[in-house]
């Protein structure tokens, strides 16, 4: 028989593009993809089980179904359809522990690729210009989905000491961004006006979801080479983003915030449904975070097709243009310019940036 990969996640709209990505593997024989609630979409030729990974039955799955693969992609910050804050930390955590339990158990399973985050660098102010995969956080993270993702790492770590034998790979993911992507940073991109922290600019780093894809399939296959597509890689498109040039780009104003008054204007985004506005997010937004590549690409030999900037394109132009389009912006730039400087050449702008 060939290769049986198990996929958690499999109803979110990642999990769904994965699944239906790796059974197209030559080298895959099977795809088992598992979630606690039914898909909405396509899942190809794959067998879906509905199990909740935070419960000791998913040990069953991986045994019945002989998994010598596994692809935990259900590490997430926002829940699907019902339940709130607590069932996503459960899912994440707890969900988590029980998966790596079940993995120790089955002797079958060689594989284990994890979904991460960058978030588990945290934000703080005296920060390194750039992050390492070896760079310790100044400032660990005290709550929501980033201190999960530290928590999930740190069983993920104690697995692969348990089990030598078992090839660990860790993805942490920058922000993921694209046409159908949604999470608690693009609804806060999606706002008619972007409130920002006053006298701070940060950098931030997209990665796009067909690269996130991309990246999966190739760690969850056997490595070529003398790779072992083993360790931990941060994942993100090249280059770097302020979000000022952000908010040009969507053609939104923004309204910059006193920072004491930013955890008011937080919860009164949230208390309306408008996005989930977490501390977590508000030190994002206040010094932003930005991490190397070089070993995704020395190592794994890994290029992102799309840079940040271009990520951020392909998300932008899917939210349509905002109130006030970098075009329109720039021509009354330069009509201005015309009128209070008589015979000044009028230049074409781009997008804003």
């Amino acid at each position: 028989m060939g290769k049986v990969v198990l996929v958690t996640g499999a109803a979110r709209h990642l999990g769904g593009r994965f699944v239906r990505r790796i059974q197209r593997e030559p080298g895959v024989d099977r795809v088992v993809a598992v979630d606690a609630v039914e898909p909405a979409h396509s899942l190809g030729a794959a067998d879906f089980v509905r199990a909740d990974i935070r419960r000791p039955a998913i040990a069953k799955v991986l045994a019945e179904h002989g998994v010598d693969t596994v692809v935990h992609l259900d590490v997430t910050g926002t829940a699907l359809g019902a339940g709130g804050r607590t069932s996503v930390k459960e899912t994440n955590v707890i969900g988590t522990m029980q998966l790596l339990g079940a993995c120790q158990k089955s002797p079958r399973v060689g594989r284990l690729v994890v979904k991460s985050s960058t978030t588990v660098y945290g934000s703080a102010p005296r920060d390194p210009a750039v992050f390492t995969e070896t760079t310790p956080a100044k400032a660990l993270p005290s709550g929501g989905f980033a201190k999960d993702a530290v928590e999930v790492e740190g069983y993920v770590r104690g697995f692969a000491r348990r089990r030598p034998d078992v090839a660990v790979c860790v993805l942490r993911f920058a922000n993921i961004l694209g046409p159908r992507v949604e999470s608690p940073l693009t609804e806060y991109l999606s706002l008619p006006v972007l409130p920002t922290v006053l006298g701070y600019d940060p950098r931030l780093q997209f990665v796009h979801e067909d690269d996130v894809i991309d990246v999966l399939g190739l760690v969850a296959q056997e490595p070529a080479g003398a790779s072992l597509n083993s360790g931990t890689f941060n994942v993100a498109g090249d280059g770097v983003l302020l979000l000022s040039q952000c908010a040009r780009r969507l053609g939104r104003p923004t309204v910059p915030v006193l920072l004491p008054a930013v955890t008011w204007v937080g919860s009164a985004l949230r208390t309306v449904g408008l996005t989930d506005f977490a501390p977590e997010q508000i030190r994002l937004l206040t010094h932003g975070r930005v991490v190397s590549t070089e070993q995704l690409r020395e190592v794994l030999g890994f290029w992102p097709r799309y840079t940040t900037a271009e990520a951020f394109a392909d998300f932008a132009a899917s939210r349509g243009p905002g109130p006030l389009p970098p075009a329109v912006l720039a021509g009354a730039v330069d009509r201005l310019a015309g009128r209070l400087v008589p015979g000044a050449p009028v230049t074409p702008s781009d997008d804003g940036a």
